[in-house]
Order: structure tokens, then sequence, then C-alpha cells
């Protein structure tokens, strides 16, 4: 029985978290400054936030565990190809740590994905502070303002709204 209650509790827990991310948004002027970070992504290559200055970015708190997670990502892979040349810049940002970056970029590349991904770093979570629940995007500016959080899953219609409002701001 302890077994059972042992295996059952983390999958619990995981359900709950993915659950309770889908219901959460905020959008306004939030004048806070994204902090700069700079890593390498799956690929090797080296990611600077401070490099999409001018852009709008969709940092995308994730996991390839997260069922939300895994739903919104044919529609970013969609959105970015239409929009990357206009603005538009998404850093998939994976939580995956116990399974390694290796893991992901199988994941990554079973899915296609399009934008760059990173792992996530103990300065970025505690920089952006995603809270307890994902998927999550911190959506920032053209300035380098943070301007959105989203919590939960996003449709491809809400990244190109966020988008666009952004962009017809400027």
């Amino acid at each position: 029985m302890k077994k059972f209650i042992l295996i059952l509790l983390p999958l619990v827990m995981v359900l709950v978290v993915c659950a309770k991310a889908g219901k959460s948004s905020t959008f306004g002027n939030n004048s806070s400054v994204a902090a700069d970070f700079t890593v390498k992504d799956l690929r090797g290559r080296k990611i600077s936030l401070s490099d999409y200055s001018g852009k709008v970015v969709f940092l995308n708190f994730w996991a390839t565990w997260c069922p939300p997670c895994r739903d919104e990502i044919p529609g970013f892979v969609e959105v970015y190809k239409q929009y990357k040349d206009k603005g538009m810049e998404i850093i998939g940002i994976s939580l995956d740590n116990r399974i390694g970056p290796e893991s992901v970029l199988k994941f990554v590349e079973k899915y296609n994905i399009n934008y760059p991904i990173i792992m996530g770093t103990e300065k970025i979570l505690s920089d952006y502070n995603p809270g307890p629940y994902i998927p999550t995007t911190i959506i920032v500016d053209q300035e380098g303002k943070i301007r959105h959080r989203h919590i939960g899953y996003m449709n491809k219609e809400t990244l190109k709204d966020y988008f666009l409002k952004l962009t017809e701001e400027k």
C-alpha cells in the first residue's frame, strides 16, 4: 500500500499542476525590465535575451511531460513560422532538468519545434518567477519590458493576438 501511495502521489501532483494551469492571464503595462541572460540552446548556440531587442519575445516555460505544454507546441510552431520575420521571437525554456538536454532535444526534433529551446537555470527561474504552474509564458515587449504573464495553455490565436497588440503599439 505504501508503494502504491508513493507512486500515485507524484502523478496526482503533476495532474493538479497541469490542470490548474489553464486559467490565468495578465495583460498590462508592467514596466519591469526583463532580466538579460546568456545561455546555450540545445544545439549549442549562444542565446541572449538582449540579442532580441526590438522584438516581441515570448519566454515559454514548459516541460516534455506536461500535456498542456505539448498541446500548445503545434500552434507556437505555426505562428512563429508566420511572424518570426515580423519581429516575433519565442524562446522555449524547458524545465526538464531531470531528463537532461539530450532527451529534450529528441523531443524537440520529434515535434519539429522551430524556435530556440534552452534549459531553465536557477537564475532564469529566479529572475522570471514563472510560478508553480506550466506552461507559463512571459511576454517581453520591444523595449525589453515584461508586459504580460500568461499562465496555462495558450492557443495560436491568443499568441498571435498578444504579438499583434504589442506591435501595433509601436
